[in-house]
């Protein structure tokens, strides 16, 4: 456990691998990724070990936010973890930020317990990323995870 870290549990009303599918799939990751009404304008994952995880968020107003990380972990059903620590095309050092750890416990009768991790390296980073509203942000695209899944 990292002492620069965020957390959210939630517990919620779709199964461990809907809400997985929607994490893993790029056509749906894009329709819930975003606390709207920002919106996810581009998608690239690779999601394997190793592999990419970079997409472009946009503001109502339209400026861009490009985010580019790699998979560390991912274990179907239960566990995804990114980070944007390292560049996914040249593998160097990238400007990090954090560490992402999203793991998916199945409470069984179609609910999920979801924990969301964001490890940062340092008190700056970790106070940086929560006044930029890490519960409500992160809360609320949870939520929006959680209805998409529910539709499959």
């Amino acid at each position: 456990m990292s002492k620069y870290e965020l957390v959210l549990d939630l517990t919620l009303d779709a199964s461990a691998d809907k809400l997985y599918r929607c994490y893993t799939d790029p056509k749906l990751l894009q329709q819930w990724f975003a606390p709207k009404p920002w919106t996810i304008k581009s998608i690239d994952t690779d999601i394997r070990p190793g592999g990419r995880f970079n997409f472009v968020m946009a503001s109502p107003e339209g400026q861009e936010f490009p985010n580019s990380g790699i998979v560390l972990a991912a274990e179907p059903n239960k566990r995804l973890v990114t980070t944007d620590a390292i560049n996914p095309t040249t593998y160097e050092p990238a400007g990090p930020f954090m560490v992402a750890e999203v793991t998916f416990e199945d409470l069984g009768n179609g609910k999920t317990k979801y924990r969301a991790v964001a490890r940062h390296w340092n008190e700056e980073t970790q106070k940086q990323h929560e006044q930029m509203g890490f519960h409500e942000g992160w809360g609320q695209t949870a939520r929006q995870l959680e209805a998409l899944a529910k539709t499959l």
